[in-house]
């Protein structure tokens, strides 16, 4: 198979992937709700205020808790397996090529410079 071919494939299944294995997860109760406004653009003019009445910036703040982050992650774990699975069955195939026609109107992928180095031996943040 040509690089073009091979490049045009795999941008075509991690727009897919993307699509309906993150984005319609839990991930959309998140995105869910009203945006803050902010003037300076970056949130650092953005603070929530907990029940101890903590004044937290924005950029600081955890917007996810351990819980909802294992709940989130089990989710798209679950669904790439399902994904990897059921790519060969008919039907499943048809509910892909439904979802391909929105996820082909996103931006082409690139290749994340950050992610390679992490597995060509450079420095990897592990998770907590």
């Amino acid at each position: 198979m040509k690089p073009v071919d091979e490049e045009r494939i795999a941008a075509r299944l991690a727009k897919l992937m993307a699509m309906i294995c993150v984005r319609n997860t839990g991930i959309e109760k998140l995105h869910a709700g009203t945006v803050p406004v902010s003037h300076t653009g970056d949130y650092s003019d953005v603070f929530i205020t907990d029940a101890d009445g903590r004044q937290i910036p924005w950029p600081d703040a955890s917007h996810l808790d351990d819980d909802q982050m294992r709940s989130l992650m089990r989710q798209i774990v679950d669904r790439l397996y399902t994904f990897h699975l059921k790519a060969d069955d008919q039907e499943f195939r048809g509910h892909l090529d439904r979802w391909l026609t929105v996820a082909e109107r996103w931006d082409e992928p690139k290749l994340d410079e950050a992610f390679l180095a992490t597995n060509t031996g450079g420095e990897a943040k592990l998770p907590r």
